[in-house]
């Protein structure tokens, strides 16, 4: 399908004939404040909080130490979801980084960072959670041995068949699909946090006798404990890829971060003591999921629930990263820097299909291979890498172009602790503990330049391209869509 070049001023609106009349065709504004809070918190809460605190604990040695790591990462996303919140009254549109890099810097930066989060970053972090919830769901079927790897790829395709479903299908339902597995998440760590009361009402409270000692020392192995516990905070700027689809986005952006964040921060470290009253550094060490040990050491016969629990999580935080993942796609071809078909959305759902088809075609095929586990690994380095720069962009804007209407602001100060933090979370691991892998990462980034000029900058396309394109809109029913400046 061929590529276009949109004018990208705040005030361009394009219009498609439909039918007989001229009709605007754009993604309707179903999300509100509780379905932004949802998707923020109902992201963020997947399986990192049942599976990476063994981590934490595990590069950080001693229990004080990790809870100060979680708190720590749970003021950063905050900071980090302030600032970006400021970006999306600036800039009123969907796409989060993309959108933003493409105003501030430029159309081959943004480039680069579309074609490495649609190709990589995005559908390897889907086919983990998806992998995750799958692993969960069959383990009742399997017990008392592993569970057969093609079973649980199998529930994994599934997993991301029924979100591609749902997704096409209307957003109203994706968002009321989060707002009922973000309430029951909530529900399974309240339980966690409740029997963490109870035992440290009892007396419980060895793990947190000489809570320092055994701290390590070394800012290397910090960094990988910050990147354990981020994991556990990705999403936090998930709000910001559907700016577009939010009511009244100048106010639900910072009411919604403001709302979510804090509550799954103190959720986490809530959930973090429990699981250290329940079981010594030594024991939550060597516990292969931390959460399934708890419910066998608290719930006894009830310790089902916990596993029934981690899968509604998982598969409540992969609809998600599916629901905000595929619009990044959605707003990189509406500028121009995708095939042109993944801009149009469905002529009567209103959903942007397209581009949640292609997000979903590329996570099966890394189910399928199963060789993406490497490239999850250092999913944090390549965000941290992009947000460095969004944020880079927002103090330009802060310095630069004050007179730019804003009707939310963050103290300058906010923006450039993100951004040592960015600078530091990049470096660390690689000075520390140089790895081959980080500079094939690099090079698949650059690859795209390959792509960018003859397709983006010269616009070279073959012409049979373009009859495809029409061919594939009549088959899926879509339309062009007009940009939404709200």
């Amino acid at each position: 399908s061929t590529m276009r070049k949109r004018k990208t001023t705040d005030s361009s609106h394009s219009s498609t004939d439909l039918s007989e009349g001229k009709e605007k065709l754009r993604l309707k504004q179903e999300v509100g404040l509780i379905s932004g809070v949802s998707l923020i918190a109902g992201t963020m809460i997947g399986s990192g909080i049942f599976m990476s605190p063994e981590w934490v604990l595990h590069h950080m040695g001693s229990p004080a130490s990790s809870l100060l790591i979680w708190a720590a990462c749970g003021l950063l996303a905050m900071l980090g979801a302030l600032s970006y919140a400021e970006l999306g009254t600036i800039i009123k549109e969907s796409g989060g980084e993309y959108i933003y890099i493409l105003r501030i810097f430029g159309s081959f930066p943004a480039f680069l960072f579309a074609y490495t989060s649609v190709i990589l970053v995005r559908p390897a972090g889907l086919a983990a959670v998806c992998l995750s919830f799958a692993e969960y769901a069959v383990a009742p079927f399997y017990p008392g041995c592993s569970s057969p790897q093609v079973v649980i790829k199998c529930t994994a395709a599934a997993c991301i068949v029924v979100l591609t479903i749902i997704n096409c299908l209307n957003v109203r339902l994706a968002t009321s699909i989060m707002n009922i597995f973000t309430a029951a998440k909530l529900l399974a760590l309240l339980v966690i946090v409740v029997g963490g009361l109870v035992l440290l009402a009892k007396g419980q409270t060895q793990s947190f006798q000489n809570a320092f000692q055994n701290t390590t020392a070394s800012i290397g192995t910090v960094g990988v404990a910050f990147y354990q516990g981020l994991w556990s905070f990705d999403g936090w700027n998930n709000l910001n890829y559907v700016t577009e689809e939010l009511k009244k986005p100048e106010v639900t952006l910072p009411r919604a971060v403001m709302i979510a964040i804090p509550l799954v921060t103190c959720l986490y470290l809530l959930v973090n003591v429990s699981y250290l009253a329940a079981m010594t550094p030594s024991e939550l060490l060597s516990s292969g999921a931390v959460a399934v040990t708890w419910g066998d050491k608290v719930l006894g016969n009830w310790a089902w629930l916990i596993s029934l629990s981690v899968a509604l999580s998982t598969f409540g935080s992969s609809n998600g990263t599916f629901f905000s993942g595929g619009r990044v796609c959605y707003i990189a071809a509406r500028e121009g820097h995708m095939p042109d078909i993944l801009s149009m959305a469905h002529v009567r759902c209103l959903t942007p299909s397209p581009a949640l088809l292609f997000t979903s075609a590329m996570s099966l095929i890394m189910i399928i291979s199963g060789s993406f586990t490497s490239i999850v690994n250092f999913f944090s380095f390549i965000a941290w890498l992009f947000y460095g720069m969004t944020i880079t962009g927002l103090l330009y804007l802060k310095i630069k172009k004050r007179e730019l209407p804003r009707s939310y602001k963050v103290p300058i100060i906010i923006p450039v602790i993100v951004l040592v933090a960015a600078v530091y979370l990049v470096l660390a691991p690689i000075i520390d503990q140089p790895q081959m892998e980080i500079l094939y990462i690099v090079l698949f980034i650059f690859s795209g330049v390959i792509l960018y000029f003859p397709l983006v900058r010269f616009k070279c396309h073959p012409r049979f391209l373009q009859r495809v394109t029409l061919h594939l809109q009549l088959f899926l029913e879509v339309a062009p869509t007009t940009r939404d400046a709200n």
